[in-house]
């Protein structure tokens, strides 16, 4: 035992693991041990969560069990599941899972996850520190809606353009990306899954083009659509799916490409329904 808590200091530990910090000290190693590779998971979960591909994952989560005293760790990792299980220096092994059920894409979060894991490694921080830094990663506030909805409209008024289309066609994707944003917030508060969601948004965007077109706001509707089917392409999920293949994780960029085809024939479909139907093409 005394392997363990040279490496790994005796705290108090204010995770679910532990209950409620009456851990006795004839089990004393194994609660201390399972809140450590607790913390770990939890950065672990962050990075998936947020947009880092499989390997910086499993990477992280190995670098940060060798640096708490774990004399050996396997992780494995698919984009909705995290395993790894850590042996102790006398051959004990925990094992711990995490489920990812919502991911998005928030990069802010991964490069302060990578900060705080290259501490970790540097200098051993203490757990309780870890454990405030992961909550306020957690916590932290997320880009203001009122920004997001302008760069929305500011995208698609310029991809309208870049492609072709008038200054009224831009203007008629600005007004439609807004309509797609507003759309994507609500779709997110029905809890719809990706797939159903790109469609969803994607139909809604598309009759709104039809409309403003009707209007006489912008004159070429595939000028404007592709202004706004630029917002809803899952680009970064099949980069990494191609990152994960690349670096030997198969069944993880196999998964990762398949939802990505799949949320990109969504938007593709949900687009073109409106579109034929209206008469286009």
């Amino acid at each position: 035992m005394s392997a363990v808590t040279e490496k790994i200091p005796s705290q108090g530990c204010e995770n679910d693991v532990c209950g409620d910090n009456t851990c006795g000290d004839n089990i004393r190693g194994d609660y201390e041990s399972s809140c450590y590779l607790s913390a770990v998971m939890d950065i672990g979960e962050l990075l998936l969560a947020h947009g880092a591909e499989v390997s910086r994952v499993e990477d992280t989560i190995s670098r940060l069990c060798r640096a708490w005293g774990f004399v050996r760790s396997d992780v494995f990792t698919i984009t909705s599941s995290i395993v790894a299980s850590a042996m102790l220096p006398d051959g004990r092994t925990i094992t711990q899972t995490r489920r990812i059920k919502e991911r998005d894409t928030d990069f802010r979060r991964v490069e302060l996850v990578n900060a705080l894991s290259r501490r970790i490694c540097e200098s051993t921080l203490d757990l309780e520190e870890v454990r405030a830094e992961i909550r306020d990663i957690q916590n932290m506030k997320r880009i203001p809606d009122r920004l997001k909805l302008g760069m929305y409209m500011l995208i698609s008024f310029s991809l309208s353009v870049f492609f072709g289309g008038t200054w009224w066609d831009g203007l008629a994707a600005a007004v439609s990306g807004m309509i797609l944003f507003e759309t994507l917030r609500g779709s997110e508060l029905l809890k719809l899954n990706g797939i159903l969601q790109a469609m969803v948004c994607s139909a809604v965007t598309a009759m709104a083009v039809s409309l403003l077109v009707g209007l006489g706001i912008g004159a070429h509707l595939d000028k404007i659509m592709i202004g706004n089917i630029m917002l809803v392409i899952p680009g970064i999920q099949l980069t990494n799916s191609l990152r994960d293949m690349i670096n030997g994780d198969t069944i993880s960029g196999l998964l990762n490409m398949s939802e990505a085809l799949l949320k990109a024939v969504s938007v593709a479909m949900g687009f073109a329904v409106i579109f034929l139907a209206g008469g286009g093409g």
